[in-house]
């Protein structure tokens, strides 16, 4: 465990060290953040618009369904009474007197009237006079201008207070109307209960009888609102003020009155209707989408009546799932799977998040404030910031790589490879690559004749101008073995102009060599010419260093027969030598013959050649000649021949080489190197 834990604790520090602090600070920042969102969503700008609608929508469509309710009956005032009437506002109070006239005769529980009497008129006596004579409790609406200003003024208020005063007995007295709504004009949730004001409608109705359920005097949570079982069986019966306040047709509604709840209030299309949880969408059976204020309070008194309290969510599974959400989306950004699997994983834990609060609605929990968009809000930015952090650390990985994958590949294939790591195989596989291996002459003597830290910068000098070769012509580097440099083609990805590529950077290295000779600093002894040699052939690329650490190299016979070509060219007076097998996959047309080779360690002779681009013609001719010759064993031609050639090799050592190993060998010979 130790171990482990160090290793974490370093992995942790290379974190931080490619991340930068700065990003570190904006990724904890939006982690934060998240897990506020996650938490406080419904107080959030936007968030809070949406937390609002998805719980409409749950609230909508878990609405419990039922029957009409046989324990609360609406009187209400409508535009027909109204005309009749005479008045619309303030309504007529006469009708209510008779009205409430009719109810005391008819058994009702408790009246309450959703009408505020704020503004003095002449029949208020004879409503006054009816109210101190009733036996039925009665609750007169209430409101005041300091927690309702948008209801009442204080002038209105004092004439309130004052008819109250005038009206009050042992069972008439006031109660709260207010009905609280959201920030988008939503009636959701029960209004709180302000110091100063008298009991919630419904709660005082029902106080102090078998009905009374305290918990609701103290209760903030959602309104439960219900749907009807059908079009014609309304939840609550609804009673025109006029039909009851009329001693003919009073006792032709007695059912609905006698042993119920009864609220009066008023129905008008224009006035004191609230939107509710079926505004967005409709009442699934009635599709209305306001509801008149009296029908809210109904609502309310029949969620008591019912001791309909859902169950609360607990703060702590709120954190805990606010802190689930972060976390599974930090560890979704940060797991390593197909994209299928990440696009599976995403939507499943989405749709989860906007599941789960549906299924607690259904449950009967509370999930009125319930973070179901912060959660997947919380889940997106945990997501980001967690992602954004591991891209920089990939991007810094990514460059660092490929960087030093530009050390020895060219970096097209390095980006090709960091973009497809597949195609860098890190265990040994058989391909057929040009092999390159470089040497510079006399590098050892000039060791000993120079300061280490001169040889130091001349071996660097060198070695970053033929490394530089090697990856311009699109070439692996394999090593550096002294001043030795050792490369191929066709590995780890393999292209139709390797081998061309490979031709042209040996005579390429070569050039290069020469004007490093040039360039030398005076004092430095006489350097020597760079000697190159290229083969085709099988070999054994891969890593041979482990998974820990890329060491990306080839082996085999075709390696060492490029090293054996680089070497003849000592004996041989040449700079560049290429195998037959590497000259014909070349596709170039600057080789002449050099004759046939045994090298060492080599069983079978290699032809080879020597890439000259700029040959004369006609010592190419000759060279071709002379080998043909020699072929099929004709001695006297192949002497008229390389005396021609020696004629016209001038200080081309090379060609006076070949001239004197043509001679010296006899048909099917080689000459054997030294």
């Amino acid at each position: 465990m130790a171990v482990s834990g160090a290793g974490m604790a370093r992995a942790i520090r290379l974190g931080v060290n490619q991340l930068g602090w700065q990003r570190l600070a904006i990724a904890g920042l939006l982690l934060a953040l998240a897990m506020i969102v996650a938490l406080r969503s419904w107080h959030l700008p936007l968030l809070s618009d949406a937390e609002s609608a998805l719980y409409d929508i749950r609230a909508a469509n878990f609405a419990p369904a039922t029957d009409t309710d046989k324990r609360v009956t609406l009187v209400v005032y409508t535009a027909d009474t109204n005309r009749k009437t005479g008045q619309i506002s303030p309504v007529d109070r006469t009708i209510l007197a008779q009205a409430l006239t009719n109810i005391e005769t008819m058994g009702a529980k408790a009246v309450g009237i959703d009408v505020l009497f704020d503004s003095p008129q002449n029949d208020d006596p004879l409503l006054q006079s009816t109210l101190k004579g009733m036996k039925t409790p009665v609750f007169l609406a209430f409101a005041d201008n300091r927690t309702n200003p948008e209801a009442i003024t204080y002038e209105q208020e004092q004439d309130l207070r004052g008819f109250i005063a005038a009206s009050r007995t042992s069972v008439v007295g006031p109660a709260s109307i207010l009905l609280e709504t959201d920030a988008d004009n939503v009636a959701r949730r029960w209004p709180r209960q302000y110091a100063g004001l008298p009991p919630l409608l419904s709660v005082a109705m029902t106080a102090g009888g078998p009905d009374a359920a305290p918990a609701f005097a103290r209760y903030t949570g959602p309104i439960r609102y219900r749907v009807p079982t059908g079009s014609d069986r309304p939840v609550f019966d609804k009673i025109p003020i006029d039909l009851l306040a009329d001693p003919e047709t009073a006792p032709l509604v007695i059912d609905a009155i006698k042993g119920r709840y009864v609220l009066i209030g008023g129905d008008f299309s224009d006035f004191d209707q609230f939107d509710t949880p079926f505004t967005r969408t409709g009442n699934p059976i009635t599709g209305e989408t306001r509801m008149i204020g009296v029908e809210v309070h109904a609502s309310m008194l029949a969620q008591l009546l019912d001791k309909a309290l859902p169950t609360r969510v607990p703060a702590w599974a709120l954190w805990l799932g606010a802190l689930a959400a972060i976390v599974l989306g930090a560890a979704t950004a940060a797991a390593r799977a197909r994209t299928w699997q990440l696009a599976i994983a995403v939507v499943v834990q989405l749709a989860f998040a906007l599941a789960f609060p549906f299924l607690l609605e259904r449950a009967g929990f509370d999930t009125l404030g319930f973070p179901a968009m912060g959660w997947m809000v919380g889940w997106l930015m945990a997501y980001v910031a967690v992602g954004s952090a591991l891209r920089a650390i990939n991007a810094a990985q990514r460059e660092f790589a490929q960087g030093a994958l530009g050390k020895y590949l060219p970096r097209s294939v390095a980006s090709e490879i960091m973009k497809n790591p597949d195609r860098l195989s890190l265990h040994g596989e058989k391909r057929e690559i040009f092999c390159l291996f470089s040497d510079l002459e006399g590098f050892t003597k000039l060791t000993h004749a120079v300061e280490p830290e001169m040889i130091a910068r001349l071996l660097n000098d060198y070695l970053d101008r033929l490394s530089g070769v090697v990856l311009e012509y699109g070439g692996t580097l394999d090593k550096f073995v002294g001043d030795a440099v050792v490369a191929f083609w066709g590995a780890p990805i393999a292209y139709p102009d390797d081998g061309a590529r490979a031709v042209k950077a040996a005579r390429a290295m070569y050039l290069a060599g020469e004007e490093f000779r040039k360039a030398a600093p005076a004092g430095v002894p006489k350097i020597g010419r760079t000697r190159v040699g290229v083969h085709y052939g099988e070999a054994i690329v891969g890593n041979f260093g482990g998974e820990g650490r890329i060491q990306y190299t080839a082996l085999g016979d075709a390696m060492n027969t490029a090293a054996r070509l680089e070497s003849a060219n000592k004996s041989l007076d040449t700079t560049v030598l290429v195998s037959r097998e590497a000259a014909e996959r070349s596709g170039l047309d600057w080789f002449r013959p050099m004759g046939r080779v045994s090298l060492r360690g080599r069983a079978t002779p290699v032809e080879v050649f020597e890439p000259v681009p700029d040959a004369d013609p006609e010592q190419r001719k000759l060279v071709v000649q002379a080998q043909a010759a020699h072929d099929s064993g004709d001695a006297d031609q192949v002497r008229v021949l390389t005396d021609r050639i020696v004629e016209l090799a001038h200080d081309d050592d090379a060609l006076v080489n070949l001239a004197q190993r043509l001679r010296q060998t006899h048909k099917g010979e080689s000459y054997v190197l030294g």
